[in-house]
C-alpha cells in the first residue's frame, strides 16, 4: 500500500455513535441536552463569579476560568458529533480534524494546568493562611493563567505542525467520536517516531508535573489539617478542598481511562466511551460539583439568577 500525502484526500471518518438507527434520535437528544446543560452551568458560574464582588478571590478566579475552558472543550467536540448524527455521516475534513486536534490539546492542557494552580491555592490557604493574601494575589493568578495558556498553545501548535508532515494511507477511520492526536498519528503511513516521542514528553510534563504538584499540595494539606486540634477546623479545611478533589478525580480518572482502555482493549467502542466521559461528562459535572458543595457560590448564583428577569 503506497502512502498518500494529506493533499490526496479530503476527509477522515469518525466512529459512529450507534449503529442502531432507531436509537439515533434518542442519543441525539441526550447529547444535545448534555451540551446545553454544560454551556448553561459553566456560563452561570462564570457570570456569577464576575458579577459578585465577594467572589473576586483567587479560588473563584481560577474556577471561572476553568468553567470557561470547559465550555470551549465541549464546543470543540460535541457540535460536530451532533451534526454528523443529524446528517448520518461520520466524515470530517482534514482541516476540521486538525483543528479539533489543536483545540482539544489547548483546552485539555489548560484544564490540567488550572487544576494544579487551584491545588496550590488551597495549599497556601490552609497551610499558610496568614501569608495567603500576600503569596496568592490576583496578579500571580493572572500570570499563572497566562503561563498555562502559553504552554498549552505552544504544545498544541507543535503537535499540530508535526501532524502536517505525515502522510496517510487509505484507512482513515478514527476510532473515536472526535479527532485526537494519538489516533490521528496511528493512521499515518510515514514515520511517526518523532510524533510519539513528543507525545510522551508532553504527557510527562502535563500529566507528571501537574499531577505531582497536586499530590504534593494535598499531602501537605492533609499533614497540616491532621495537626489541627479542633474537629470543626478540620472539617472546614477539608470542605474547602472537597469540590476541587472531586473535579481532579473526575478529570484525571476519565483521562487515564481513555489511554488505559486504548492500551489494554481492542474494542474501539470502549475507548470511544471512555473518551466521551473525558470530553462530554466531565465538563458537564464540574458546575454541579462546585455549586452543590459551595455555600458562597450557591448564594452568588441565586443573586445572579434573581437579577436576570430585570434585564429581560
Amino acid at each position: 500500500m503506497n502512502p498518500r500525502n494529506q493533499t490526496a484526500f479530503s476527509e477522515f471518518v469518525l466512529l459512529e455513535v450507534t449503529e442502531d438507527q432507531e436509537l439515533q434520535p434518542l442519543l441525539f437528544s441526550l447529547f444535545l441536552t448534555m451540551y446545553l446543560v454544560t454551556i448553561l452551568g459553566n456560563l452561570l458560574i462564570t457570570l456569577a463569579v464576575v458579577s459578585d464582588a465577594h467572589l473576586h478571590t483567587p479560588m473563584y478566579f481560577f474556577l471561572s476560568n476553568l468553567s470557561f475552558f470547559d465550555i470551549c472543550l465541549s464546543t470543540t467536540t460535541i457540535p460536530k458529533m451532533l451534526v454528523n448524527m443529524q446528517k448520518q455521516s461520520q466524515s470530517i475534513t482534514y482541516t476540521g480534524c486538525l483543528t479539533q486536534v489543536y483545540l482539544v490539546l489547548v483546552f485539555g492542557g489548560l484544564e490540567n494546568c488550572l487544576l494544579a494552580a487551584m491545588a496550590y491555592d488551597r495549599y497556601v490557604a490552609i497551610c499558610h493562611p496568614l501569608r495567603y493574601t500576600v503569596v496568592v494575589n490576583l496578579r500571580l493568578c493572572g500570570l499563572l493563567v497566562l503561563l498555562s495558556m502559553l504552554v498549552s498553545i505552544g504544545d498544541a501548535l507543535i503537535h499540530s505542525l508535526m501532524v502536517l508532515r505525515l502522510s496517510f494511507c487509505t484507512d482513515l477511520e478514527i476510532p473515536l467520536f472526535f479527532c485526537e492526536v494519538v489516533q490521528v498519528i496511528n493512521l499515518a503511513c510515514s514515520d511517526t517516531l518523532i510524533n510519539n516521542i513528543l507525545i510522551y514528553i508532553a504527557a510527562s510534563i502535563f500529566g507528571g508535573v501537574s499531577l505531582s504538584g497536586i499530590i504534593f499540595s494535598y499531602a501537605r494539606i492533609v499533614s497540616s489539617v491532621m495537626r489541627m486540634p479542633s474537629v470543626g477546623g478540620k472539617y472546614k479545611a477539608f470542605s474547602t478542598c472537597g469540590s476541587h478533589l472531586s473535579v481532579v478525580s473526575l478529570f484525571y480518572g476519565t483521562g487515564f481511562g481513555v489511554y488505559i482502555s486504548s492500551a489494554f482493549t481492542h474494542s474501539s467502542r470502549e475507548t470511544a466511551v471512555a473518551s466521551m466521559m473525558y470530553t462530554v461528562v466531565t465538563p458537564m459535572m464540574n458546575p454541579f460539583i462546585y455549586s452543590l458543595r459551595n455555600r458562597d457560590l450557591k448564594g452568588a448564583l441565586r443573586k445572579f439568577t434573581g437579577r436576570i428577569p430585570s434585564f429581560l
